[in-house]
């Protein structure tokens, strides 16, 4: 057994057993050491508190995103009972029938279907049309809290603009984005490591509520059409047929949920990033290639999501480990990041560094259909707050979230 100086750490390189506390604090607060860790001692690794093999490697985790041999479904290779899976749980069927037809759930066909209809809203050229109402919102919101001289960026300034341009693109009003980050938060700690029964109950009270919210803007848009996303997705019809109600409900909250979650906590995390390594912001966003440059190394070094999981469809060997058919397999996207063998001194914040794509949006036909806007969002916000608020200072230490799977923050203070 190797030991670390990390004491919720213990790793066996020879049997690539890895035993690690997820709820530990100071793991979740910066699990980037950890990473480095796994890099230089067992890349691949069984997981003993989650029962499941981890990759880290950047090939591995890039390859088993794109890997037809992998999905992120089963049930639709295999039953229950072959896979000796367990039955639904009653008290959480408003939280499943909310992610049935998810796409962040489903396999081709019925993957290809849906993401068609709604990829068009996403591409890069419809997408940089927003760049004047993104820059509006940064600015409103900072005018709210400028003249303070502190503030807590996330409630101020990092839930609002991702919320509210989701919400506008779909066809949702300005005034429900509190509510939407209220069902939101609830819905995604079902992704915590040792989540509760409490935590289960209230995401499956927020999955209803939500979808209940959702299938009456449905209603609206079916007898009045207007010029949103939601009423495309009701009136578009593919290959002769249209949506039904659930998969409209399933794709509107995935998009509300994906299209604000990962870059609300990129902007904290940027943030917290640029500060803690005393960067000048007057070089990192000198001008447009600089500005991306930026955006692109605190994605790579502080991604806003960890853990993306596979099913195996069918047998398959992976580097040297034996999967059978139903077997889940993880990787762990901010540590493909952190790979030395791709990326040169993994850990430092470089934001000049020009060594290839971070993983942070994943790939494949999974690869995240909302990057263009994240990208947007992150290239015109940054460059906004630190050019209105010069001299900005943590005020304190940052609050981190502990649900492992979204690393992102509770609350960050600045100063300025």
């Amino acid at each position: 057994m190797t030991t670390t100086h990390l004491p919720f750490l213990s790793i066996d390189p020879a049997s690539r057993r890895v035993s690690l506390d997820g709820r530990n604090p100071d793991f979740y607060r910066d699990p980037n050491p950890v990473y480095a860790a796994l890099h230089a001692h067992c890349p691949t690794f069984w997981w003993e508190e989650q029962k499941q093999w981890y990759f880290t490697g950047y090939d591995h985790v890039n390859g088993l995103l794109r890997d037809r041999r992998f999905g992120r479904q089963i049930l639709h290779v295999a039953t229950r009972e072959e896979l000796g899976m367990p039955e639904p749980q009653d008290h959480v069927r408003h939280f499943d029938a909310a992610e049935a037809w998810s796409l962040l759930e489903l396999e081709p066909p019925e993957h290809t279907r849906l993401r068609t209809l709604v990829n068009r809203a996403f591409v890069s050229r419809t997408i940089e049309r927003l760049t004047p109402e993104i820059a509006e919102l940064c600015h409103r919101a900072i005018d709210r809290f400028e003249k303070d001289g502190r503030v807590e960026l996330l409630a101020a300034f990092a839930d609002i603009l991702p919320v509210t341009m989701i919400a506008r693109m779909i066809g949702i009003p300005d005034e429900m984005g509190p509510q939407l980050l209220e069902w939101s938060h609830a819905y995604v700690r079902m992704y915590m490591f040792g989540r509760t029964r409490e935590d289960e109950l209230a995401a499956d009270r927020a999955a209803q509520e939500f979808s209940d919210y959702v299938r009456g803007v449905i209603a609206e848009r079916r007898a009045e059409p207007r010029d949103d996303l939601l009423s495309h997705m009701v009136h578009t019809e593919h290959k002769g047929q249209l949506l039904t109600e659930d998969e409209l409900i399933s794709t509107t909250i995935v998009l509300l949920n994906a299209g604000h979650e990962a870059t609300v906590h990129q902007i904290g995390n940027a943030v917290r990033t640029i500060l803690e390594n005393d960067a000048d912001p007057a070089v990192l966003f000198a001008d447009a290639k600089a500005t991306e440059r930026t955006v692109e190394e605190c994605l790579r070094i502080s991604a806003p999501v960890h853990i993306f999981q596979r099913y195996a469809l069918e047998d398959v060997e992976l580097d040297g480990i034996q999967f059978r058919r139903g077997d889940k397999v993880a990787m762990i996207l901010a540590a493909a990041n952190l790979d030395p063998k791709k990326f040169s001194e993994p850990l430092a914040f470089k934001p000049d560094r020009d060594e290839g794509a971070n993983l942070s949006f994943g790939a494949g036909i999974h690869f995240c259909i909302g990057a263009p806007l994240a990208r947007l969002e992150l290239n015109i916000a940054l460059p906004i707050l630190f050019q209105r608020l010069p001299g900005l200072k943590i005020a304190k230490a940052p609050v981190v979230k502990d649900v492992y799977h979204f690393h992102g923050l509770e609350a960050l203070d600045l100063t300025w």
